[in-house]
């Protein structure tokens, strides 16, 4: 894998929080041993992963930012550090808003599935290489806690995906609850990673929350996945298992 220090001035950025660029990736594995080793030498900062087709989550998230909830009306819009600042610190600060928070019991059904995308997230954590672009992009986010890196990229924007708030459930249930840290996002998948042993049939039990399909037999491969994988990959657009399945 060849790791690149970014230069603000190259022509396909994610922002100005790009810090270093990832090519010739073979391996997830590659690319959480980078994050673990800059999360190590920089303890201060938040480390954010592109994951999926980085065009299409670049576009969706520029909506995303749309919602009324994420009060981004106010920030005089542009293409410079200061705005990508000021962007990150009112989303960030929205998202830690009690009253605009999204309950975790409301998310059941809140993404329509069909027993088929069960075997796409067996498929994608059992190969996850599958979800990574050629290139991906490693953001530093001048954030406080894991849960809320999702402001560098804030995506969920078409009316059948989780949005914005949705996908901050998601992530804090899964760190609280189960020790996964949100560490990637793309235009369908977020991505999650774990320090310690999961207990594979809560995790599950979640899983079967949030997707359905509680009588699919992937579900015992998924729960196979869980107990092997330090990763775990979770589609959140009503297409993510375009190709997948």
């Amino acid at each position: 894998m060849d790791v690149q220090d970014v230069d603000q001035r190259g022509s396909r950025l994610v922002d100005s929080f790009s810090h270093l660029r990832l090519s010739g990736i073979t391996s997830l594995a590659e690319v959480l041993g980078v994050v673990a080793s800059l999360r190590h030498d920089d303890p201060g900062s938040r480390y954010l992963c592109t994951l999926d087709d980085l065009d299409q989550c670049r576009y969706t998230s520029a909506h995303a930012r749309e919602d009324e909830r994420l009060g981004l009306w106010d920030v005089e819009a542009g293409e410079s550090p200061v705005f990508d600042e000021a962007c990150l610190r009112l989303v960030a600060e929205r998202l830690d808003d009690d009253a605009l928070r999204v309950p975790w019991p409301s998310l059941a059904g809140a993404l329509m599935t069909a027993a088929a995308d069960v075997d796409a997230l067996v498929a994608v954590n059992r190969d996850p290489v599958a979800v990574l672009d050629g290139v991906v992009y490693v953001q530093r986010l001048p954030l406080a806690r894991d849960d809320l890196m999702i402001a560098g990229l804030p995506n969920g924007y078409f009316s059948g995906d989780w949005d914005v708030f949705q996908n901050h459930a998601v992530i804090r249930r899964l760190e609280a609850v189960h020790g996964y840290r949100f560490f990637g996002i793309g235009a369908s998948w977020l991505g999650f990673v774990r320090d310690a042993p999961a207990g594979a049939a809560r995790v599950v039990e979640d899983l079967v929350h949030l997707y359905g399909w509680g009588e699919s037999r992937a579900w015992r491969e998924m729960g196979e996945l869980v107990r092997r994988n330090e990763w775990l990959l979770l589609g959140y657009t009503e297409n993510f298992a375009e190709g997948f399945r």
